[in-house]
């Protein structure tokens, strides 16, 4: 069974609630002010809970970013993993890992401010998250399936590589748009 983003263990009723209320508060924060106002005592203020709280949850910005992008993210997986073609089953690999490709650069651009902060603020983040070992590992099936003597977990890095959050922000503002973007990965 592979990862699915928010599995995890059981958390008490108190402690949910109080997670509840510091991602909202946290949302509520990105919404009014943008991802450069998502400072940790602010979400405790604005949620009603001490910074300890927060801090135990959250041990930096970059976790709180990732449980606000938790629902994307379950989307995005149910999409490639049970979702109509070309993205999910039921069409050629090839489609499917260029439409998986595709489908991450629109995220990126609806979302990559805060993929750049969940990505950054916490050293090694974006390897160790549950997403993106199914995101390599989506793509090392395809990537078999594609050229069975491929090395596909190599292939895989490097095709996520030019998906990290901050070098999509460095392409976007150097006047890439998301077109050159979408096509320069095909032709990787």
């Amino acid at each position: 069974m592979l990862p699915i983003a928010g599995s995890g263990p059981v958390e008490r009723a108190d402690a949910a609630r109080n997670r509840q209320k510091i991602v909202r508060a946290a949302a509520e924060l990105v919404a009014t002010k943008g991802v450069e106002g998502l400072a940790l005592d602010e979400v405790a203020a604005e949620a009603g809970v001490g910074i300890g709280t927060v801090y135990r949850r959250f041990p930096d910005k970059g976790a709180l970013a990732q449980a606000l992008l938790d629902q994307n993210e379950r989307e995005f997986q149910e999409a490639f993993i049970s979702g109509p073609p070309p993205l999910g089953p039921g069409a050629p690999a090839a489609q499917r890992l260029r439409a998986f490709m595709d489908a991450y650069v629109d995220r990126l651009e609806t979302h990559g401010q805060l993929l750049m902060v969940a990505e950054t603020e916490t050293p090694m983040a974006r390897f160790v998250t549950g997403a993106y070992r199914l995101h390599r590992n989506h793509l090392v099936a395809l990537i078999s399936e594609i050229d069975p003597g491929a090395d596909a977990h190599f292939r895989a890095d490097a095709l996520l590589a030019p998906l990290a959050a901050a070098q999509y922000a460095h392409q976007r503002g150097s006047g890439m748009t998301t077109e050159r973007i979408k096509r320069g990965l095909r032709n990787l």
